[in-house]
């Protein structure tokens, strides 16, 4: 009987997840070895109403634009897997556009044009997608509990309708999601943002993979169908890739994994905006390393 009930939510959520050909594309990289995933934080504002639009601070702005993007590599035969934060900003070249920032890939061309995008700066063959829009990211963080993090100062952002204390604290679903929002009041800007998007991550896989979450289904059932309806995956993707993904997510939050932007070489202007410039001999260097699975060159890493 548990057999079949399992079973049966395995196919109710795999049935529920949202897909798009986001890997159909010509001049594909060739397959690299591991595994690849192109993770990605969107505004959409899709099935949201006028109170949560407002209890989120997401605005009435139609379309959907990409709030932050992470490469997840898991190596073959084990090795540590890694999580790359790839800043919306990045100065990249873009097909069939010039080089631009990194994120205008989405709002020209959606999930395709970004992963070709991504494959083609970074020489990375993509395996899988995944995206999330601002309630579905708010409504995973509830159904588990809450996530904790620490602050070393204080945070206040309106523009993502965040204020939050210096301290470890609980972030609730619309507190988490100000949290890898705010930009503007950091001194760091994107990248302190891509910092604390990947920390929030990980506190995020850490309590969805706890017992405390797995063995109570009063959470464990809110968070399969959450995760169902909320990510937009790939049209090769099913929800036992997903579950690949939460456990390499488990050992990239803790000892086991290793979390990085890539390597910075800088501030520039394109076409009258403030561009990052990554540092192209080491991004080449990180990015070769992943290609070929082997470890990330260790003077990389906590760029």
């Amino acid at each position: 009987m548990v057999a079949v009930l399992l079973g049966a939510l395995v196919f109710y959520v795999d049935s529920m997840l949202q897909r798009t050909a986001a890997l159909d594309y010509e001049g594909r990289i060739e397959d690299t070895p591991g595994t690849n995933w192109l993770l990605v934080g969107s505004d959409s504002r899709e099935g949201l109403d006028e109170a949560q639009r407002e209890e989120l601070s997401a605005g009435d702005a139609g379309g959907r634009r990409t709030d932050s993007m992470m490469l997840v590599h898991i190596p073959d035969g084990g090795g540590k897997p890694a999580l790359i934060s790839l800043p919306r900003d990045s100065s990249v070249p873009i097909p069939g556009y010039g080089r631009s920032k990194l994120n205008a890939a989405f709002a020209h061309g959606g999930p395709q044009l970004l992963s070709q995008t991504v494959e083609q700066a970074t020489g990375v063959h993509i395996d899988h997608y995944a995206e999330i829009g601002f309630g579905g990211f708010s409504d995973l963080v509830d159904a588990v509990g809450g996530v904790d993090i620490c602050l070393e100062k204080p945070m206040q952002d309106h523009r993502a309708n965040v204020n939050l204390p210096a301290g470890c604290q609980e972030l609730d679903g619309p507190n988490a999601l100000g949290f890898v929002r705010a930009r503007y009041s950091l001194d760091g800007g994107d990248l302190e943002r891509a910092e604390n998007q990947r920390k929030l991550l990980g506190a995020l896989v850490d309590k969805a993979t706890s017992p405390a979450t797995l063995l109570n289904p009063f959470r464990m059932f809110p968070l399969a169908s959450g995760a169902s309806k909320t990510f937009l995956v790939d049209d090769g993707d099913h929800v036992w890739h997903l579950a690949s993904l939460a456990l390499a997510m488990g050992e990239i939050s803790g000892p086991g994994g290793i979390t990085t932007s890539v390597p910075f070489g800088g501030f520039d202007t394109v076409n009258g905006q403030s561009v990052v410039v990554w540092d192209r001999e080491n991004a080449l260097r990180m990015f070769e390393a992943v290609a070929n699975s082997e470890p990330i060159p260790a003077d990389l890493l906590g760029q």
